[in-house]
């Protein structure tokens, strides 16, 4: 990833922290009505105060965590699901959250000190190159956030590297089913999760495999639903009617894979 993409996307989230409109679908406009973010409310050790709405999916409750596992979220933000993950791996477990933003690095630990959690950290790097030791994790998770990597499979093979024999992952994201038209694309763009650097289904896919995982499994997946008057900014009727007639949609996948 580019440095002046990195720059960008560390400065929507910090504007996030600060309550000022970042990168995802809960603070602009007409973005409220687009169905994004999934719903923690119900999932053990969620923590509100982590949680900014900016994932597209719920990890961990498709990563098979165990009790006294390592975990790895990357892309952790305000610690959302390094919370949730920490309730699996029990007191024995460890779950390191690692991301690129300053402000978010220090609204997880403010989180963590509140809670007062012993077994988790939160590390500033960069996914494209872990500061993780190789062979270290059991399991690795990611919400939403891999879509805004350049560089998908050297990340994925940074995956590859820093979990144990046998190790896996959990990863929520976005991708895209076909080829969006010019002008949906922008509209996407503005209001849901910066989809600029999503890659087509297929192609997210392969970039796994050529890391190296083995049995890769979408476990879930879900079509983002822009709404009418967002769409309406952006394209005529006809546009808009000739879009919903096609198969090509944004989509919020889980992909779950092991080494």
């Amino acid at each position: 990833m580019s440095e002046n993409i990195k720059e960008t996307i560390k400065k929507r989230y910090a504007d996030v922290v600060s309550d000022n409109c970042g990168c995802g679908p809960s603070c602009c406009s007409n973005a409220s009505d687009v169905t994004f973010s999934e719903n923690y409310t119900e999932v053990e050790g969620y923590i509100e105060e982590a949680d900014y709405g900016l994932g597209c999916g719920i990890p961990t409750a498709f990563a098979q965590i165990k009790e006294g596992d390592t975990v790895l979220d990357l892309g952790s933000g305000a610690g959302n699901d390094v919370f949730v993950a920490r309730r699996l791996v029990g007191e024995n477990g460890h779950v390191i959250g690692v991301d690129m933003t300053e402000p978010m690095i220090e609204k997880a630990n403010q989180n963590k000190e509140k809670l007062g959690y012993q077994n988790v950290d939160f590390v500033l790097g960069d996914i494209e190159k872990l500061p993780i030791e190789g062979k270290s994790i059991d399991v690795a998770l990611s919400n939403c956030v891999l879509n805004l990597v350049s560089n998908k499979y050297q990340t994925y093979k940074e995956v590859y590297r820093v979990l144990k024999p046998k190790g896996h992952f959990s990863i929520s994201d976005i991708v895209l089913n076909g080829v969006l038209p010019r002008k949906l694309k922008n509209a996407a763009e503005m209001y849901v999760g910066c989809v600029s650097g999503a890659l087509e289904k297929d192609d997210y896919i392969q970039a796994i495999k050529e890391a190296g995982f083995k049995n890769i499994q979408i476990v879930k997946e879900r079509k983002i639903k822009l709404p009418d008057n967002l769409l309406m900014e952006y394209m005529s009727a006809d546009e808009i009617a000739a879009f919903k007639n096609s198969k090509n949609a944004i989509l919020s996948i889980t992909v779950y894979a092991e080494k």
